[in-house]
């Protein structure tokens, strides 16, 4: 019986030429294939060439076909958090879709943090998770949650398949949802017994019939943006993740439309990296730690460009004092950012990179210029606020400063192909601060979840993007505790990711925070039991290293680049009561800035209509 099935599967094989139009070798497709066969085929045509994933009952099939084949490549982690988590790094680093494998139940519901942190960031994601078959959903099955339920809420949307006929429409679809539009994670939950059904499998299609993003913006509106720019007296380019989410010719355009008009840019935590940090004309990150004379340019700038940010509270602070006296453009691919919660002047609705296009093609038709003169007033005015230099500290003494030890990674980084992952906390925003994006997708932070645990995964996921590449995880000590077991992931895959621990022996952020706005009550924010972070690397089959004083950081950052084989952890003492300065507190405005204990005043810049310098 099983030979019969064979020899009729064999005989359903498309009549197809073993070369293409363009020579390349062409796999002969059954008609008839498995569900967990369809699976693979899909994942075949979309490009995959690697999934991160962990098997479970539920989805034994996918990994039985996994077995029989050799042009993907899975990587087993240690839990499907971490999954998600990789496939966001090696999504964000890549710009492909990262794919993620797991089991029905607990492997759904473990992914939920991955896939959260997905949509918040817009991360392209394709979820396969495993369901109990179709006759037992809803009977409380073994390993049975309701997973397209649980994930609704935090999926740009989410597929329960009941038909095998169905499933190669759904991937290819899924596919084309994550990646397109504004991107961001798809679910597709697979039941057992449709895994083992045999089905028809369709290839991938251009086009969907209803679903199509706005991608050309309206040509009236950009005009009206341009007219508006060349009016401009105190400018600003406000630009985030959105830019690096529309490809490098969209950072390409963003840089030649800033030196064209010579405005300042500033940009969120994910947008860095869109625009050379060591440019003069870039101001820093924005925000809540953001340096001071971004914040305070975009208070008083006229005319606000919003591309590709959706003007998140850690950015805007108080909304009703957010940038009071600008016009404000805002374009971006996602409809339902657009006056969610800032009414702007001008909307544009459509890919970063076709509106940059228009309106550079818009300026030069018709000869705008900018207010030379009032443009170079506005820049003496950021030139003093860039002479407060906000990031500055002193590295006296034995202790390690952060802020040290981060420029010397810097530094010693120079001329390498870097990646940065980080976790979340005082080293992910003091990363932010003194590390130097100079292109895009080299910056991997979990910004709108905030997800501790994120950066070791991520490493992970960028690592198998880039394998020749040097990739970093900026980590704090109670962070990387969160996802640490994905060290044996690293060591199986002989990964040489490197984890470098600012080690305050605090939850730092929430240190900084019990410290300035609950009286210094520091409630389970210390951590009495931490590991030896060395020894821990060595028990996963690691290298660790340890820094205790400021002579020691330049030998372990050195040392930590000669291991090439296998992951590596840097434990860096550094000092457990610096806080990160500036910071916004929440709910201010952008001109109630603290810059510090030293300077332990607000930055009282702009009042009214008019600019006061300092």
């Amino acid at each position: 019986m099983a030979g019969a099935m064979q020899a009729q599967k064999q005989n359903l094989m498309r009549e197809e030429s073993k070369t293409s139009g363009q020579g390349k070798t062409v796999v002969p497709v059954p008609a008839a294939m498995s569900g967990a066969e369809i699976v693979i085929q899909a994942l075949r045509d979309q490009g995959v060439s690697t999934i991160f994933g962990y098997p479970g009952g539920a989805v034994l099939p996918i990994y039985d076909a996994l077995f029989r084949q050799n042009s993907i490549q899975h990587v087993l982690v240690r839990h499907e958090q971490g999954a998600v988590h990789a496939a966001e790094g090696y999504a964000r680093s890549s710009g492909k879709v990262g794919v993620v494998l797991v089991t029905s139940g607990p492997g759904a519901t473990n992914a939920v943090t991955g896939l959260t942190d997905a949509l918040m960031d817009s991360i392209p994601i394709v979820c396969f998770t495993g369901q109990v078959p179709t006759h037992l959903i809803g009977n409380d099955a073994f390993q049975e949650c309701d997973t397209t339920g649980i994930t609704r809420p935090c999926t740009k949307h989410n597929y329960l398949v009941k038909d095998v006929n169905q499933l190669a429409r759904v991937i290819h679809e899924a596919f084309l949802v994550a990646r397109t539009g504004r991107p961001g994670p798809v679910v597709i939950d697979l039941p057992k017994d449709v895994q083992f059904a045999e089905g028809t499998y369709q290839g991938p299609k251009q086009q969907h019939p209803t679903y199509r993003p706005q991608i050309v913006p309206d040509r009236a509106a950009v005009e009206k943006a341009v007219e508006l720019i060349a009016s401009a007296e105190r400018p600003i380019f406000y630009t985030g993740g959105g830019m690096i989410n529309a490809g490098p010719q969209a950072c390409v355009l963003l840089k030649e439309f800033v030196q064209l008009t010579g405005f300042p840019c500033t940009s969120t935590l994910m947008g860095l990296g869109a625009y050379p940090m060591s440019d003069n004309h870039f101001l820093g990150m924005l925000g809540m730690h953001g340096t001071y004379e971004a914040n305070l340019a975009m208070h008083g700038c006229d005319v606000m460009i919003n591309i590709g940010a959706r003007f998140d509270d850690r950015v805007t602070g108080k909304l009703s004092g957010f940038s009071p006296n600008s016009k404000k453009i805002h374009v971006d691919i996602d409809p339902s950012s657009i006056n969610k919660s800032i009414r702007v002047d001008l909307p544009i609705i459509g890919n970063a990179d076709k509106v940059l296009e228009m309106m550079l093609e818009i300026w030069r038709a018709r000869g705008y210029k900018v207010k030379a003169e009032a443009l170079k007033r506005w820049w003496q005015q950021i030139d003093k606020w860039r002479g407060r230099n906000c990031l500055s500290y002193k590295q006296t003494g034995s202790i390690i400063k952060p802020q040290y030890a981060l420029e010397r990674l810097r530094e010693l980084t120079k001329g390498k192909e870097t990646f940065i992952t980080t976790e979340v906390g005082q080293h992910q925003m003091w990363a932010a601060q003194f590390l130097r994006f100079e292109k895009p997708n080299h910056w991997m932070t979990s910004g709108g979840l905030g997800t501790m645990g994120y950066g070791l995964p991520a490493a992970i996921g960028t690592q198998m993007a880039h394998p020749d590449a040097l990739v970093i995880d900026v980590a704090g000590e109670a962070s990387i505790l969160m996802n640490i077991q994905e060290m044996s992931t690293a060591v199986q895959y002989r990964l040489p990711v490197k984890v470098f621990i600012l080690n305050n022996q605090w939850m730092g952020m929430v240190r900084q925070w019990q410290e300035m706005l609950h009286g210094g009550r520091y409630s389970q924010s210390y951590t009495e039991a931490l590991p030896d972070f060395v020894k821990l690397a060595e028990a996963f089959g690691g290298v660790g290293f340890r820094a205790e004083k400021p002579d020691d950081v330049d030998k372990v950052i050195l040392e930590m680049f000669k291991v090439k084989d296998r992951p590596t952890i840097v434990d860096v003492s550094v000092d457990p009561k610096e806080n990160c300065f500036p910071m916004i507190p929440s709910g201010k405005n952008h001109n109630e800035i603290i810059l510090g204990p030293e300077e332990n005043q607000m930055g009282q810049a702009i009042e009214g209509d008019g600019m006061v310098l300092v």
